[in-house]
């Protein structure tokens, strides 16, 4: 795949660009502190990142720094402590630590099976008062109380207090100064609900929150660690035959060495297939679900798994530069690269925090005065108007990124989701985008320059041993390692011909116009010794390069009165004012006027195609594959400026899909750039915003699918959010409800929104319609299987023997 060639520089757009062999996803435990008591000597100190998505108890991702290093960045919740330190958390730590707190605070923080025993407790404590086989026992309550309140309030203070002592005021201080505020008035019970609930709605936040999650860590724990590397010597070639190999590092294999790959094992770096054939799955990779038969001389991605056979595979990219490598790589930097309303809720969360203690105190102490409430006689506000559940309404970012990576569909950060789902047009290139993009060779005509040409026949004596062998020998001497449509045609067709000798003594690449050469070994008249001047590109461009006007109109002419017709794809060469046309026939994929369709009648997008080709072919192409609105003959300049002025125009934003160096500008300045990374250039895909793995752009009305319906969500979860925090809070200050009530108000508020957001694994509709249709048909499906399973199970059991 070519887009692994990338540098790291791939997302030099985005806000956060980690080193991609750096990257580990971590879930430590919620205090990185505790976690030190009982974890090896490390040779590298870790420094938090932002976190992944932001939750009351986010996932963090942890690059290594060295020693000495200062890291920083918010994280809700927990911050890395250091424990030797001398900041007032530290020293909190180390009086919990001598004291043994903090230990049994590690054993029993957020631990289902205690919390689940002090829920248990806490209720049977809250029925003690109406059943009268509880209420006869004496003190049972408080015994009750007295063993729960412990299991759930031991962890929370100690966070509360180092939190509190490094000046931080989040989520987890409100809770535990609510709980223990509850104790003093006189309502234990409520508080170690309160503390028991909360504890039982993160792990389950947690765990929602893990399924919502494309896990990377498993490609990386399923990527093979070592490599069987064939020993060669010398220019001995390998051969099945004789094989001797050392198991080595992946990390260590280089470009050009030989690697052995057995059934059943997975491919350690990108190659292509030596010796051997064998069948593969890139599934995992790319979404792709049909196996693929891979021979001789096929590219083979990292990580794709051998399902049978024995192959010799030639390493052609290094680990870090690996398909597999990437995909970790990019998911992980677009998890981090956070969207605008993200960004935002992290710099409210602590000031809100802040605010909310503050009204707190401030009902506390006024309340009496105004109203007659006891002093210090309610803490629901506190708990109530937590901004827990606005926190976690942005976890339909990651859920998407997610379910989009499952797809074969790489995003370089959240805010991608919300760009795609602003745009109003989609701009396509042609060749290799629409099409397929492998060009054959149909026929060489000299048109102009050439001695004697008549009827796209020239005189004998003209060229060495004919024009079109001595065009083709030239034109394929100047694009050899060509990644170009065109140039690959070229060369393909030369395999197998009998060409003059033809050597490149310079070489300079024009992109979107065409290559300059200076050639030998090509006859110039009468001299075979003289170096010839030579260019292959767009008929525009060749005609360009003719100073005279008549010339130039002369060269435009003969190629639109062809005898080979317009439909065809053309290109010129020049060489020593010779000009050869060469004509190619693309075909568009397959699938697309499906794809066009749909963004046309379900995205309602303005649809357009730009391409550099003349007209007629530009034409053929968009009439078979359904697009109305084409620009043809375009520069990369041009494409530029067709982006910029469609995107002014539209009022909305553009969407530019392409794969070519000849794309790069037009993909940078479009609102979203689409690559299909199989074929695209490096450059392309670092100016992207989404790369398509598999080869094709039949993931293009998924993916904006996906962020429409991801941006929905996660305004839904927003409303649902602040609706939960106001009908929490306003009744919770008013004395309506106990404090127990508010906690399962809010904690529900939350899970309501983790359920919504994980939405964004389901299949993405257009509309809201369609989505509640999409609701019923999954619940009728439900219920039907369910309903059948019973029937099937009550027939078998009725049956006679």
């Amino acid at each position: 795949m070519q887009f692994l060639s990338a540098s790291a520089s791939a997302s030099v757009s985005s806000p956060v660009t980690p080193s991609a062999h750096l990257l580990r996803l971590a879930r430590p435990p919620p205090f990185p502190h505790l976690r030190r008591r009982c974890s090896p000597p490390r040779p590298l100190a870790l420094t938090p990142r932002p976190p992944l998505l932001i939750a009351s108890r986010p996932f963090l991702l942890f690059t290594p720094r060295a020693h000495g290093g200062h890291g920083h960045g918010h994280v809700h919740g927990h911050h890395e402590v250091d424990v030797h330190g001398g900041g007032g958390g530290a020293a909190v730590m180390r009086v919990a630590r001598a004291i043994g707190w903090a230990d049994v605070a590690d054993a029993l923080r957020e631990h289902l099976q205690a919390c689940c025993i002090s829920l248990g407790l806490l209720l049977i404590a809250a029925a003690c008062p109406h059943v009268a086989l509880l209420n006869s026992v004496g003190r049972l309550q408080a015994a009750l109380i007295a063993v729960a309140f412990p299991l759930v309030g031991v962890s929370a203070a100690l966070d509360a207090l180092v939190n509190i002592a490094d000046g931080r005021i989040n989520i987890h201080v409100l809770m535990a100064l609510a709980a223990f505020a509850s104790i003093f008035m006189g309502n234990a019970l409520e508080g170690g609900l309160l503390l028991a609930m909360f504890n039982l709605a993160h792990i389950a936040e947690e765990y929602f929150t893990s399924k919502s999650m494309f896990d990377v860590r498993e490609l990386k724990e399923n990527h093979p660690e070592f490599a069987l590397l064939l020993e060669t010597s010398g220019e001995e070639s390998v051969q099945f035959s004789n094989l001797s190999y050392t198991k080595v590092p992946v990390h260590d294999l280089e470009v050009g060495s030989h690697i052995l790959v057995r059934a059943g094992e997975a491919v350690p770096v990108d190659g292509e297939v030596y010796q051997g054939s064998s069948t593969v799955t890139i599934e995992h990779l790319t979404g792709e679900t049909k196996p693929l038969e891979r021979t001789v001389g096929d590219a083979i991605p990292g990580g794709a798994r051998n399902l049978e056979g024995m192959m010799i595979v030639k390493v052609t990219k290094s680990w870090e530069d690996s398909t597999l490598n990437r995909i970790v790589q990019l998911t992980e930097e677009g998890q981090l690269n956070k969207p605008k309303l993200q960004r935002w809720l992290d710099e409210f969360g602590e000031y809100y925090s802040r605010v909310v203690v503050a009204l707190s105190l401030g009902v506390a102490l006024l309340g009496p005065l105004l109203f007659k409430w006891p002093f210090f006689g309610n803490s629901g506000l506190m708990v109530a108007a937590s901004p827990c559940a606005l926190a976690v309404a942005p976890l339909a970012y990651a859920t998407a990124i997610s379910s989009l990576a499952s797809k074969g569909i790489l995003l370089k950060g959240g805010h991608v989701l919300d760009a795609l789902s602003s745009c109003q047009s989609i701009a396509f290139d042609k060749t290799g985008t629409l099409t397929t993009g492998k060009l054959m060779c149909k026929a060489i005509e000299p048109i102009h320059g050439h001695l004697g040409v008549k009827n796209g026949h020239s005189n004998p004596s003209c060229c060495t041993p004919n024009c079109e062998s001595e065009a083709l020998a030239a034109a394929a001497a100047m694009e050899k390692g060509t990644t170009h449509p065109i140039g690959r045609a070229v060369l393909d067709h030369s395999v197998g011909k009998e060409l003059p000798v033809v050597a490149v003594e310079s070489f300079e690449c024009l992109p979107g116009r065409g290559v300059a050469a200076t050639l030998s070994g090509v006859k110039v008249r009468e001299n075979e010794n003289e170096l010839s001047e030579a260019s292959i590109g767009s008929v525009d461009y060749i005609s360009s390069l003719y100073r005279s006007n008549g010339e130039s109109e002369q060269i435009r002419a003969a190629a639109k009165s062809s005898a080979y017709g317009p439909e065809f794809i053309q290109a010129a060469l020049s060489v020593d004012k010779k000009v050869t046309l060469f004509h190619f026939e693309d075909e568009p994929r397959s699938g697309v006027c499906e794809v066009i369709s749909t963004l046309r009648e379900k995205a309602k997008l303005r649809i357009m195609m730009l391409t550099g080709d003349h007209e007629s072919s530009a034409h053929r192409v968009a009439k078979s594959v359904c697009i109305e609105e084409v620009h043809f003959s375009l520069k990369p300049e041009d494409k530029l400026n067709k982006v910029k002025a469609v995107s002014r125009e539209g009022g909305g934003g553009l969407i530019m899909v392409g794969d070519g160096i000849n794309d790069a500008p037009g993909l940078a300045a479009a609102t979203v750039g689409m690559v299909l990374a199989q074929r695209a250039s490096a450059t392309a895909v670092a100016v992207a915003d989404v790369l398509l793995l598999q080869d094709n752009i039949c993931g293009v009305p998924f993916c904006i699918a996906k962020a429409r319906q991801t941006t929905s969500l996660v305004k839904q979860s927003v409303a649902l959010a602040l609706t939960c925090i106001v009908f929490a809070a306003l009744p919770s200050v008013l004395g309506f409800l106990p404090l127990w009530l508010t906690v399962l108000l809010h904690e529900g508020g939350t899970l309501l929104v983790c359920l919504n957001s994980i939405r964004a694994l389901n299949a993405p509709t257009w509309s809201l319609v369609d989505d509640i249709r999409q609701l019923v048909d999954g619940l009728r499906n439900y219920f039907s299987s369910k309903f059948n399973s019973s029937s099937s199970n009550y027939v078998a059991n009725t049956v006679p023997l």
